[in-house]
């Protein structure tokens, strides 16, 4: 029969709930929590990997990281139609990662600054790593 008291067990919280059926610490919980980024640049860094995970444009920001192309070069130099070439430079210059400058008729684009090829590179190094240690 319910009296209406609540017992001891009752009162505590959720999270001390959960914490005693999940085995978890929750002062360790509590403080991942709070070093979480916030989530309007946990969005920004997805889209900025999602960018970057595409084929065809890292094959733009590698030849970009060694010179500054226009698109019939970085066309002719990567296979790829112009109009293919011309799409994925769009997207890379909304993500701000690539920039363009105008030379008569012709537009260049460059990466937007050293960052985007110091992230490139670090990726580098960690996938030669891990390739060396499944050889």
């Amino acid at each position: 029969m319910a009296t209406g008291k609540r017992t001891t067990g009752q009162n505590r919280s959720n999270a001390e709930k959960n914490s005693a059926l999940l085995n978890y610490d929750t002062a360790t919980v509590k403080k991942v929590r709070e070093q979480m980024l916030e989530e309007k640049y946990l969005s920004a860094v997805s889209d900025f990997f999602k960018m970057l995970g595409d084929e065809t444009r890292m094959k733009i920001i590698h030849a970009l990281a060694h010179n500054e192309l226009c698109v019939t070069d970085l066309a002719a130099a990567l296979e790829m139609t112009q109009s293919a070439v011309s799409h994925q430079l769009k997207l890379l210059r909304m993500a701000h990662q690539v920039k363009s400058r105008r030379e008569g008729k012709s537009i260049y684009y460059s990466l937007d600054d050293q960052h985007v090829i110091d992230i490139v590179d670090e990726a580098l190094i960690h996938i030669r790593h891990t390739m060396k240690e499944t050889e």
